[in-house]
């Protein structure tokens, strides 16, 4: 069995979980999780309607990672090919700080949650980034009490000097430093 994080031709695999690139075949899976209001819940802001949104979320995934050779991976697990979620790091510069950063992202279905994989997932992603010259961080609603948790478990700190304004409104930072 591959050690949580390791590489293998499928992507990144955990013990339970394939983490591999999106693809523009993927954009049906963005669409079912991305117009999920509960997935979606204290990020309504990135909620989607259209397949056309998810296959334009799709593209700009894969352009991400053909620019930087990282980004935003495919979630299923291991002994199926349904997709869960999402979760990956995105170059970015955080708003009101001009911090050039790594922003962890995850979203899994809700009959995903409760089991520790979005935090298994977040681990091997910020393990799979280690030695890029930027800290991760993650934007985490105020009452997102849950990923907060998955913030924790992937090595990341509450920097509350960090705290931004978000699209729907104040994100509290969690940091690699």
């Amino acid at each position: 069995m591959a050690h949580p994080g390791s590489a293998g031709p499928a992507g990144v695999l955990t013990e339970r979980m394939s983490l591999r690139r999106p693809l523009l075949s993927d954009a049906d899976a963005v669409l079912r999780i991305h117009s999920d209001r509960l997935a979606c819940e204290h990020n309504p802001g990135d909620m989607i309607f259209s397949r056309t949104e998810a296959v334009v979320r799709c593209r700009a995934w894969i352009a991400h990672w053909e620019r930087h050779s990282f980004g935003y991976r495919v979630l299923r697990r291991r002994d199926s090919e349904h997709v869960i979620g999402f979760c990956g790091v995105k170059l970015m510069r955080l708003p009101g700080h001009g911090l050039t950063v790594l922003n962890l992202f995850y979203r899994l279905e809700p009959a995903a949650w409760g089991f520790g994989l979005a935090g298994e997932a977040a681990v091997a992603v910020v393990g799979s980034v280690a030695g890029q010259p930027y800290p991760v961080i993650a934007r985490v609603r105020p009452g997102n009490v849950a990923s907060a948790r998955v913030a924790a478990r992937a090595g990341l700190s509450r920097a509350e000097h960090l705290d931004t304004a978000g699209e729907d409104g104040i994100d509290w930072v969690w940091a690699s430093y």
